[in-house]
């Protein structure tokens, strides 16, 4: 029988008393208001321990990462060759200073090529962990909802039909991301909101679509466009070049700011969206604009590298697990660039298989991956 039934005159032996919990709320309460003043303060204490703990690992695994990007980065310009290059013509090279063989195999091929993947893995990586952390879904990807495959049918039809129009490659991109997200999100909506699963499946199929088409337009293709088309079919940074690595650095710069600005939005919507909009937030305008800033993103990135297939994927995941789900998207530019880096180091390098493009590989770990996250989450494990 309760307490309250008790002191309102009910029937029945009355109750033991209960010595009150000294750490609940009522207690605090009865203490007077400088223990609640205490009890407040000794939470936000906590709440800012914590804050910092999380910020320790997030700068460690960026330091981290940023040494690992490093060593890749001199092992993609530095590896093959040297032995036509002298080892004193190499830095030079680098920064423009050498002329002849030295300024067209560092400079011109390698550096371009390696920047080029580091570059566009950070965007491939952000476009991934924004669409995860939206949709609450790590199956939710540029490349798996056919975000990628969109951009990447896009592109190859300007390569081939108008090539010698400026950023023509790049605007195609971008139209063909941004069709496929608009296709994806009127197809998946159900009863009003966008259904995940349904969105995933329909993407899937959609990509599929785009595929198909650009595999009809490498059919049509003539003798001189048959290797571009077959490099944006599997994604590559080979023939990389300098132009391609500052529409990287300038998509990059304005995502990254982009991102920022949505940080606030993204944070209050993974509380829900009813909660959201009691905060404040314009949850529908917030979930667009993330929605385009990664098909944004990935479309710019695949303009330049091609549809390389599941970094997006994988690279939320991995940053989720070094510092957490909150502070995954902070790490997961970093995670989506080594990953890319490291493997075009082994797609030109690496034993039994080079060379090979850059996107073979990254599909030899991810679809493993993919179809394990697609196996746990049909028998209801947490992904």
């Amino acid at each position: 029988m309760s307490t309250d039934h008790v002191l309102t005159g009910g029937s029945g032996p009355s109750p033991a008393p209960v010595e009150a919990d000294p750490g609940s709320a009522a207690a605090v309460r009865r203490a007077g208001p400088a223990a609640a003043a205490e009890a407040t303060a000794a939470t936000a204490a906590l709440l800012a321990a914590a804050r910092r703990g999380a910020n320790r690992r997030l700068a460690t695994a960026w330091s981290l990462l940023v040494l690992v990007l490093l060593a890749l980065l001199v092992a993609s310009v530095l590896l093959g060759g040297l032995r036509n290059i002298p080892a004193g013509d190499v830095l030079p090279a680098a920064f423009g200073m050498r002329t002849g063989l030295a300024d067209y195999v560092i400079h011109r091929i390698r550096l371009p090529r390696a920047l080029a993947a580091l570059l566009g893995g950070a965007l491939f990586g952000l476009a991934g962990a924004l669409y995860q952390r939206l949709v609450r879904n790590p199956l939710a990807t540029p490349d798996v909802v056919g975000v990628s495959a969109g951009a990447g049918a896009g592109a190859v039809t300007v390569l081939l039909l108008a090539p010698a129009l400026p950023y023509g490659v790049e605007a195609a991109a971008v139209a063909g991301a941004f069709a496929m997200v608009a296709a994806v999100l009127a197809l998946s909506r159900q009863g009003g909101t966008v259904d995940t699963y349904r969105l995933v499946v329909i993407g899937i199929g959609l990509a599929a679509v785009a595929s198909a088409y650009t595999n009809y337009l490498f059919t049509m293709a003539g003798q001189q466009g048959l290797a571009q088309v077959m490099r944006w079919m599997v994604g590559s940074v080979s023939g990389a070049t300098w132009e391609g690595v500052t529409t990287l650095t300038a998509a990059l710069a304005v995502c990254g700011i982009c991102t920022a600005a949505l940080q606030r939005p993204l944070a209050s919507m993974a509380l829900g969206d009813e909660l959201a909009s009691g905060l404040g937030t314009r949850v529908g305008a917030a979930r667009t604009a993330a929605l385009l800033l990664g098909a944004g993103a990935a479309a710019l990135a695949t303009s330049v590298t091609g549809p390389i297939a599941f970094v997006s994927l994988v690279s939320g995941p991995i940053a989720a697990r070094l510092v957490g789900t909150e502070r995954a998207l902070a790490l997961a530019p970093a995670v989506g660039a080594a990953v890319v880096l490291g493997a075009d180091v082994l797609a030109q390098h690496g034993p039994l298989i080079s060379p090979v493009p850059t996107g073979a590989v990254t599909a030899l770990i991810g679809a493993p991956y993919f179809v394990l996250l697609i196996l746990r989450r049909g028998q209801g494990a947490p992904s």
